[in-house]
């Protein structure tokens, strides 16, 4: 009896899940910091070719990740926040690749293609994520006032582009790129506070959390 108690199985313990948001949340800031950078024309760059490396690398799979261990947590929000925006900066990446020939189909020389036809399309993709964003705007007013900030900015981000595309006006673009500035500095806060916390910093960083209750 004494033997096969000594060579039984150790019993399963679960193993603690690590917050994922911190990762997705430092990856989607500084994906946005840079694209918005470049909206903003700062220091005269208007090429957006720089953020594909960060597109594909740090927002898309970084942030995929993070979305896909948000599910593991059982975090419904934050599962689908974090893996939508991870394939928005996957797609918007692909976009941008030269090999993709997605620009490539509005040249100017291809008969089917008029004039701000490639400006029209960028718009309808930007609509569609001004709506997801919108979405989740909406389901975020229990969580904490960090995170309705962040994707109130974001919308509001998503919405100057997406005016900026579908009428030519450099102003609404460039504002764009200022309110997209604005969306990564509260997400690097918001990532800082998921790391600043009392169990590893002296300096936790307040969130604004929000009644849970109806």
């Amino acid at each position: 009896m004494a033997d096969v108690e000594k060579y039984a199985a150790p019993s399963p313990h679960l193993r603690k899940i690590a917050n994922p948001a911190p990762l997705g949340l430092f990856s989607f800031a500084s994906t946005t910091l840079i694209l918005s950078l470049v909206n903003a024309q700062t220091r005269h760059v208007t090429e957006p070719n720089i953020v594909v490396g960060m597109a594909l690398g740090c927002g898309g799979l970084a942030q995929l990740l993070a979305g896909m261990w948000e599910f593991v947590c059982g975090n419904t929000f934050g599962a689908t926040a974090f893996s939508s925006y991870g394939a928005f900066w996957i797609s918007y990446g692909i976009i941008f690749i030269p090999g993709s020939g997605i620009l490539d189909a509005y040249s100017t020389t291809n008969p089917a293609v008029r004039a701000g036809d490639e400006a029209n399309a960028v718009a309808f993709f930007l609509l569609a994520w001004f709506i997801f964003t919108f979405c989740i705007l909406l389901a975020s007013f229990r969580s904490n006032l960090t995170m309705v900030a962040l994707f109130f900015f974001l919308d509001l981000t998503f919405m100057l582009l997406m005016i900026g595309a579908f009428k030519p006006e450099v102003n609404a673009t460039k504002a764009g790129g200022g309110t997209g500035i604005v969306t990564a500095a509260i997400a690097y806060y918001a990532a800082a506070s998921g790391l600043m916390t009392p169990q590893y910093s002296y300096f936790p960083f307040p969130t604004g959390e929000l009644p849970k209750n109806a």
